[in-house]
């Protein structure tokens, strides 16, 4: 039986805001239980409210180690105003900018999972390049463009350690689905046809794979 978060983990899941729905989350939270035996950090690119974050967090509460969320908060192509997943009260009033980073602290605080979370707030192409240490899971949700997808996954991918998992979301093989799954769909490919990566498990739009292999 796969693991599953607590009944007020996933209360807090619930109530927080985001996009992922329930059975996507238990598939990560299940990877990230899997990555954290590894004994190395977790890492999420695209932290938006901390909807998922609180699994990542809480799964690396119970491995003993440090779930890491990168993001700018400045929100992704569709999320600014004009496009369907935009959602005015992230808005800062002061500066009239997109900001869910207040939001994801009062996310982590009601989850009670402050202290298990560094948040690095930057675009993931600058953050990355100045990560140096192995990660046991990169969970890839950031910009759904070619652009934002390739700089997060060949800024990210290398630092999978053997054995540990790249798991990416919003992953839609259908071409009508241009613009929320084609992107993350084409790194999918990039990684499985790379040889360094073999896929483990599919949920709906959620891919895991296993780094069982040398390149990128």
């Amino acid at each position: 039986m796969a693991p599953a978060p607590k009944p007020e983990i996933l209360a807090a899941f619930e109530a927080a805001k985001g996009f992922m729905p329930m059975h996507e989350g238990l598939a990560l939270y299940a990877a990230a239980v899997e990555a954290g035996r590894l004994g190395l950090p977790l890492l999420e690119v695209g932290t938006y409210c901390g909807r998922s974050t609180i699994l990542l967090a809480d799964a690396a509460r119970e491995a003993g180690v440090t779930a890491l969320t990168v993001d700018h908060h400045r929100g992704s192509e569709e999320q600014q105003p004009g496009w369907e997943y935009h959602d005015p009260e992230t808005v800062d009033p002061e500066i009239g900018l997109m900001d869910t980073l207040p939001t994801f602290r009062r996310t982590l605080h009601r989850a009670g999972l402050e202290e298990h979370v560094v948040a690095l707030v930057g675009r993931s192409p600058q953050v990355a390049k100045v990560w140096g240490g192995p990660l046991g899971l990169v969970f890839i949700d950031g910009g759904h463009t070619d652009e934002h997808a390739n700089a997060d996954y060949e800024g990210w991918a290398p630092h999978v350690a053997d054995g540990g998992l790249l798991v990416i979301h919003d992953v839609f093989p259908d071409p009508k689905d241009e613009f929320t799954g084609q992107a993350p769909y084409r790194i999918y490919l990039r990684a499985l046809e790379s040889g360094a990566f073999t896929e483990v498990s599919v949920t709906e739009s959620l891919r895991v794979l296993k780094r069982t292999g040398t390149g990128v």
